[in-house]
């Protein structure tokens, strides 16, 4: 099986982008991936491109990757579209490093895109809904709310069940979570491209209006507009090449209903640290999904980084804040760095890399070599509905 490295990373700042669009923001950035890379369009074999609302947002559908192709100067060549949830553009490189790892192709581009402002909030709040098995809607929402009233926000009534069952059984409390976003927060700050750089405290969090459960606002991740990509090549093709990074292991998982046993999550992790040869104790920098602050403490345990409901001692110790011994979130994680759905797998693995050739500047963590990405999304009840946990390394 082929090696395969990711010589080139492009990621246009998170937010909201009043006159952006997915084809203007997934050309941006594909175009500093390019360049990034030192790779001409014309030497690209494959664009896998992900996006998981704009059929629903603003009714372009089947064909977004060709759209984006188009504006990237990438038109003509082989397209594969992907929407898998918020999974959406993690998965998508899955399917590329499969194509290259085949030796159907030498290079290719992998996009994330999404455009979520601009809507009512509604109307993005329903779309998102659509991440979860409709045909058991009624039947989640009584067992998540007691109510057959659907909640303005589904996927945040989701973390919030998830939250206080880890509460109940850990005893972590609202200050921990507020803690996960105290952290993020101070990350974001550092981090030119997050929605919201700004350090906040555990009080303002917790001020924050409440939106279900234990959740606050300040402790959910925002509404965002961006994209990120990234350029994979074979490694007997590019080399010794420098700036690249080795894609050690890249699992994916789909979640399962009824009494799965071990979580979704945690699964995709044992497959993943399988394939790449390592284990937890390798890690030097970590990017894990916390669309909601709760989500960081309990992937800290799935992910093997500390033991079943120790994630609130871990955050407590400093381990996974800048400076400490395995730092999680450093670009501010979902929450400070946003949420452009189909971009976020996709802008976790630019970080990664940036890490691990040491350009990260002031949220640089020091000689990193070896990182992990997961990505989780939608919603099965009782696990979310997709998950991809990549690894990577520097030699």
């Amino acid at each position: 099986m082929r090696d395969v490295d990711i010589i080139g990373a492009g990621i246009t700042p998170f937010g909201k982008h009043t006159d952006g669009t997915v084809r203007s923001l997934g050309a941006e950035a594909i175009g500093m991936a390019l360049v990034d890379a030192d790779v001409a369009p014309a030497d690209v074999g494959l664009l896998v491109h992900g996006n998981a609302l704009a059929g629903l947002l603003d009714g372009q559908e089947m064909i977004r990757g060709q759209v984006v192709a188009v504006g990237a100067g990438l038109a003509g060549i082989p397209v594969v579209n992907v929407e898998n949830a918020c999974a959406t553009s993690s998965s998508a490189l899955h399917v590329a490093l499969a194509g290259i790892r085949a030796g159907m192709y030498d290079t290719a581009v992998v996009c994330g895109t999404e455009k979520m402002s601009g809507q009512p909030t509604g109307e993005i709040l329903a779309a998102m809904t659509g991440g979860a098995d409709l045909g058991r809607l009624g039947v989640i929402t009584r067992d998540l709310t007691g109510s057959d009233e659907p909640p303005g926000s589904f996927f945040m009534e989701v973390y919030a069940r998830i939250a206080a069952g880890y509460q109940a059984r850990t005893g972590a409390t609202a200050e921990d979570f507020a803690d996960v976003a105290v952290k993020n927060s101070a990350h974001g700050a550092l981090n030119p491209n997050a929605q919201y750089r700004r350090a906040l405290s555990r009080d303002q969090i917790l001020a924050s209006r409440v939106v279900a459960g234990p959740l606050t606002m300040l402790m959910c991740s925002p509404i965002a507009d961006g994209a990120a990509a990234l350029v994979l090549q074979a490694a007997d093709v590019s080399g010794a090449r420098a700036g690249a990074v080795r894609i050690r292991g890249c699992a994916m998982r789909s979640g399962v209903t009824g009494s799965p046993g071990p979580p979704l999550e945690q699964r995709t992790a044992a497959a993943a640290y399988e394939e790449a040869g390592l284990g937890p104790e390798d890690l030097d920098v970590v990017e894990v999904h916390d669309a909601a602050a709760p989500a960081e403490l309990i992937m800290y345990e799935e992910l093997g980084l500390c033991g079943l409901g120790e994630g609130p001692k871990l955050l407590a110790s400093g381990a996974t804040v800048l400076g400490g011994r395995v730092p999680v979130n450093p670009d501010g994680g979902l929450v400070s760095r946003g949420h452009p759905v189909g971009a976020t797998g996709c802008a976790q693995l630019v970080e990664l890399v940036t890490q691990l050739r040491g350009r990260a500047g002031a949220r640089q963590v020091p000689d990193a070599r070896v990182g992990l990405a997961e990505n989780a999304g939608g919603y099965l009840h009782p696990e979310a509905a997709a998950c991809v946990v990549t690894i990577l390394s520097r030699d």
